[in-house]
């Protein structure tokens, strides 16, 4: 079930309204239908695969409780390996299985041995990664003694299972998630009519940004070699707010709709193509998956606390392992190798903590040296969102040599021929002003106007909606 399709603006308003209805008959009941709608929701996709999210479930529980209850440490580090190599099993047999075994076998080839091996022919289950590591999170913080055991099955299963976090994150943590869960809540006007504009502000990204920006993506990126040098850095253009308005439209549909249930929701973007290095801007992207990155991975290894060759491993260790958790391919691989070198210098000089508040906080105007700072980042980000966006690393480097024939003859090409052109480059213009003025806020509808801005983004959904060819959110692949 997609957060933008007739099916959920169905499903919604049905559950929000017997979830309320039954408020005052215990928190329990509320819990029980949450967690009985997020089966169905996830069960919509594939149901078969809802026996392993059901397992997953089941086992985190069980080994949190086992772990808390060991009196010896080597038993309490039994379960925790368990839970571990289970959880992380699932993830490389359905994510990276084929990917391990296809490398591998090239990798012979080139030796002049020739092998085949079984390659497993398996839909991978949606959601994936993002609930194994609510799981993985909740279990190590039991492990580290940071938190106890959930004993309530129905809210350790909400935790993990909320449906909308479920598919594509926010990535959760148990110590912000549960308490809320396991707290009687009171409907809240306001916080509800918050979250509806974060759903329509959401949905705009979707269905007029990203959705819009994906047709030209698509077509420069899938004829590359037909491209001029402009067109190309244009497709590059395309894709960054395609992912950006695709990926945080998500989040921002996730946090409005748990806003209606009286949940919140750890933030997940921070408007961050207004960064001013790439530190900044991977404070400010896909932020749950980040930081999960940086207390559960980059901390355990050392973190900043060795000297200057461990915090560099340390850095291309998480990043390397952020980018393959996006997904199994080399291009992810190197995209997150990419990201480590463009974060170095910074590390290195110890200027990656440089730029926490907001630019231009407070001002109309970023100063001159913030607008070129911003406008050198965004540059790095898109050109390694190339690596990201193409299938391979070859056909990556063969979109950039292009770029790089410096051939602008002619106009730019495909702009003539689809439903608009120019309209779109001001549509994603338009879009970066409101972002702007917006960055100290959550959403844009906030202050003045809000019933007018409110009426002209439901307008362009519905208009550009009917002709959208795209439908499904890029982070489902993950």
């Amino acid at each position: 079930m997609l957060f933008n399709s007739l099916s959920f603006l169905f499903f919604l308003p049905i559950v929000f309204t017997i979830y309320w209805m039954v408020n005052k008959k215990g928190l329990q009941l509320q819990n029980s239908l949450l967690l009985l709608a997020s089966y169905y929701f996830y069960a919509c996709w594939n149901w078969k695969f809802l026996f392993l999210l059901l397992f997953s479930t089941g086992l985190d529980y069980y080994t949190g409780i086992q772990m808390f209850e060991s009196k010896s440490k080597t038993i309490k580090k039994t379960w925790f390996w368990i839970s571990i190599c289970i959880n992380l099993g699932f993830l490389t047999v359905f994510k990276y299985y084929n990917f391990f075994v296809s490398s591998f076998s090239e990798a012979l080839s080139s030796f002049g041995f020739h092998v085949d091996f079984a390659i497993l022919k398996v839909i991978l289950p949606i959601g994936i990664s993002f609930y194994t590591f609510h799981g993985l999170s909740y279990v190590i913080d039991i492990y580290k003694n940071r938190i106890e055991p959930e004993r309530n099955v129905v809210t350790y299963s909400l935790f993990v299972s909320y449906f909308p976090l479920l598919v594509a994150g926010p990535i959760e943590r148990a110590t912000h998630l549960l308490p809320q869960i396991k707290k009687r809540r009171a409907f809240n006007y306001n916080q509800a009519k918050d979250g509806l504009y974060q759903i329509v502000w959401g949905l705009f990204k979707k269905v007029v940004i990203a959705d819009s920006c994906a047709l030209y993506a698509n077509e420069i990126f899938d004829h590359y070699d037909k491209m001029n040098s402009l067109t190309l850095v244009l497709g590059a253009i395309y894709f960054t707010f395609q992912i950006y308005g695709d990926f945080s439209g998500y989040s921002d549909i996730a946090l409005g709709t748990s806003k209606l249930f009286g949940i919140d929701l750890l933030r997940n973007f921070n408007f961050p193509y207004f960064s001013r290095d790439i530190a900044e801007f991977w404070r400010r992207w896909h932020i749950s998956l980040s930081s999960w990155f940086r207390d559960y991975l980059y901390v355990p290894l050392g973190g900043s606390r060795g000297g200057m060759r461990m915090k560099i491993r340390n850095t291309f260790i998480i990043f390397i392992v952020s980018g393959f958790w996006h997904g199994a391919n080399w291009t992810f691989i190197f995209w997150g190798a990419l990201n480590a070198i463009y974060f170095l210098p910074l590390l290195i000089t110890n200027n990656n903590r440089n730029n926490i508040d907001i630019v231009a906080k407070g001002k109309y105007l970023p100063s001159a040296t913030d607008f070129f700072k911003i406008i050198f980042t965004f540059s790095l980000t898109t050109f390694a969102w190339i690596f990201f966006r193409s299938k391979t690393i070859t056909l990556a480097f063969h979109y950039i040599k292009r770029i790089f024939s410096f051939n602008f003859e002619g106009k730019v090409q495909y702009l003539s021929i689809e439903r608009y052109s120019v309209e779109l480059l001001l549509l994603v213009f338009g879009f970066i002003i409101v972002e702007w003025f917006s960055r100290e806020k959550e959403h844009p509808f906030f202050g003045k106007l809000t019933q007018v801005k409110l009426l002209f983004v439901v307008c362009l959904i519905l208009i550009l909606g009917v002709f959208s060819k795209a439908s499904n959110f890029i982070y489902f692949q993950f």
